[in-house]
């Protein structure tokens, strides 16, 4: 790996000549024998070539991909789901063990495959043009990502690169799969796996009633005194609406910076107060955390905490998976997170 900073080295890629003829040869001369992506058979893959129009610019994928790349949060997930193992994809310090997140370790084990090549700068947001470089993909996705355009002409360099629809992190788990799905050529089969989940999230809502109608908060307590609230723009938040609850007017309203396309804000625990909300989801990396969050006198005195309408998520894993809900973390978290929410939605009143 070499020794220029993250930034750095993309740039230097991104202008590179010799580095771009590099990755074309090397793309070209992929042979079968290491090729790590196992693509699921379908009597009806799509046409190729697809062209994909994304914030930041075109995808033309010629045909059907054979070594698949991911970067962002969650886009393993949906090409897993279709049965492919990718030749790359983010490693995952939080949440993660060996950098593999749980459901994605349970479905490459399923589908007979081997660890992808974990990439590396998930947590700093920082890409290493070379690790892609050297994996040799054929398409390069991330739907659910913050790719920078400098980020995103960099890697088209390299592979043709599936970014947001529109804002960065706010395309939902149904697009990112309807996505993922047309890139490979699998829509069809994408657009079944879309269709059980939101049934799976319709049946279990279904058996817990309380949750209908009853407005919640979603945060968390990443730097002290500040709770950051997300948005009805970020999928965490769009899960609990799918299952009937409705994001708190104060959620909005306490917004000071409304006129930005961020799908967060930070609040002062001096205005923890302000916060009107039936339930209060937050999460915690641990136990620990959590106890802490609650021991604070200014969140110890919210109506939501005090009555017992608190709804913590806790542990790495189960964070990562409610927060970037997919067709594979919902089935993994969905039946423990459900109940917990349904609990504190029956102490309101």
């Amino acid at each position: 790996m070499s020794a220029l900073p993250a930034r750095r080295r993309l740039l230097a890629v991104a202008g590179a000549a010799l580095t771009l003829a590099t990755a074309v040869a090397l793309t070209a001369c992929a042979s079968d024998a290491d090729d790590a992506a196992a693509p699921a058979s379908s009597p009806s893959d799509g046409a190729f070539p697809v062209t994909i129009t994304s914030a930041l610019g075109d995808a033309v994928i010629t045909e059907k991909p054979e070594r698949v790349a991911t970067w962002g949060w969650s886009a393993q997930d949906a090409v897993l789901a279709l049965g492919v193992v990718p030749v790359a994809m983010p490693a995952y310090a939080y949440g993660g063990v060996d950098g593999v997140l749980p459901w994605d370790a349970d479905e490459i084990a399923a589908l007979g495959g081997e660890t992808p090549t974990l990439l590396t700068g998930t947590d700093t947001g920082e890409i290493d043009v070379e690790e892609f470089v050297a994996v040799r993909p054929d398409v390069i996705l991330a739907p659910y990502s913050g790719l920078t355009q400098e980020e995103f002409d960099a890697l088209s360099q390299i592979a043709p690169v599936v970014a947001y629809p529109d804002q960065p992190w706010a395309t939902t788990w149904q697009d990112q799969t309807a996505l993922v799905g047309k890139a490979l050529g699998l829509g069809d089969e994408a657009q079944a796996l879309v269709d059980k989940t939101d049934a799976d999230v319709a049946a279990l809502a279904a058996q817990y009633p309380v949750l209908d109608g009853k407005t919640f908060a979603y945060g968390a307590n990443n730097e002290p005194e500040i709770l950051n609230l997300y948005l009805d723009s970020d999928p965490r938040v769009q899960l609990l609406t799918q299952l009937g609850m409705e994001l708190a007017p104060s959620v909005t309203e306490l917004d000071p910076k409304a006129a930005d396309e961020s799908y967060f804000y930070g609040l002062g625990f001096e205005n923890l107060s302000k916060l009107d909300s039936d339930v209060l989801v937050a999460y915690f990396g641990s136990q620990e955390q959590a106890d802490a969050f609650v021991a604070d006198p200014l969140v110890a005195a919210m109506p939501q905490v005090a009555e017992g309408r608190f709804a913590p998520i806790v542990g790495e894993s189960f964070v990562m998976a409610s927060s970037a809900p997919t067709v594979l973390s919902i089935p993994w978290m969905l039946d423990r997170y459900v109940p917990q929410l349904a609990d504190a939605a029956a102490r309101v009143g």
